[in-house]
């Protein structure tokens, strides 16, 4: 089978930017706009997890499809990435991710081949990202260049705490697997140095934080960097889906469990 053509990938790309992150990057800089023309950024806020429904079931409802849906693009992403030339013979792509017979797991490195390892990694990554994000969060509301964040809105149910640590599996797995996997993937046999793809890809992962304000953009760009830097290193994303998960796990459940009690709701 014949190598798909750059135009051919960057179509690939524009579909799958289109069905996922792309999309939401585009969301996020009207809503931008919107909070902007409305008051002060300091004034406004972002609500991570919402109740879709009044009515506990139908919330759960709800809640799961989005979750299972926004996966969708993932699956699409494996499916570009699996090699279709298993019989092939000769050399792969020109970044090395497309050795003939690997599964697109494992040219990801997302999968369990190394547990011990990557949960190491992405402990420190964690930790890494996490303190710093406190401050430049704490920087932004005090310059009013961000808004207040509400990592959870959900009604106090049975399976409040389950949706969110779902919910933060799914943001780590879409945007690790996208912005960094398949885009430095992609970026590559478009022929660009590492550089200018691993700032395509922090760009990205910023742009679809702007409806918070700017510190995020910045604190989510500088993010990007530092995962996608990793990735070229390592060509492993579950670290990196790991400290993702881990984040945002300690920030809806920690809200939802304690932020009114320490006077963040």
């Amino acid at each position: 089978m014949l190598v798909p053509s750059r135009r051919r990938l960057r179509f690939e790309v524009w579909i799958v930017l289109g069905l996922s992150l792309g999309q939401s990057a585009v969301y996020s800089v009207v809503q931008l706009l919107d909070k902007m023309s409305r008051a002060p950024l300091a004034e406004g806020t972002s609500t991570l997890n919402q109740s879709r429904s009044s009515r506990e079931y139908f919330d759960l409802t709800y809640q799961l499809l989005d979750i299972v849906f926004a996966l969708v693009p993932v699956l699409l992403v494996i499916y570009f990435l699996t090699d279709q030339r298993q019989t092939a013979t000769g050399a792969g792509t020109a970044t090395g991710a497309g050795t003939p017979g690997r599964s697109a797991f494992q040219k990801l490195g997302f999968n369990f081949a190394r547990p011990g390892r990557d949960l190491l990694q992405g402990l420190g990554l964690a930790a890494l990202i996490g303190i710093p994000s406190l401050g430049l969060y704490a920087a932004g509301r005090a310059l009013g260049i961000t808004t207040a964040i509400i990592p959870s809105a959900l009604d106090a149910h049975w399976w409040t705490i389950p949706v969110l640590i779902l919910s933060a599996l799914r943001h780590a797995v879409v945007e690790e697997v996208i912005v960094v996997g398949y885009l430095l993937d992609r970026f590559g046999k478009f022929g660009w140095s590492v550089p200018l793809a691993i700032f395509t890809s922090a760009v990205l992962r910023g742009s679809y934080h702007l409806y918070q304000g700017f510190g995020p953009f910045i604190g989510n760009a500088v993010m990007g960097v530092v995962f996608a830097w990793l990735y070229t290193r390592t060509k492993r994303v579950m670290p990196l889906v790991v400290a993702h998960a881990l984040l945002d796990i300690v920030a809806f459940v920690g809200f939802s469990l304690f932020g009114r009690a320490v006077g963040l709701g």
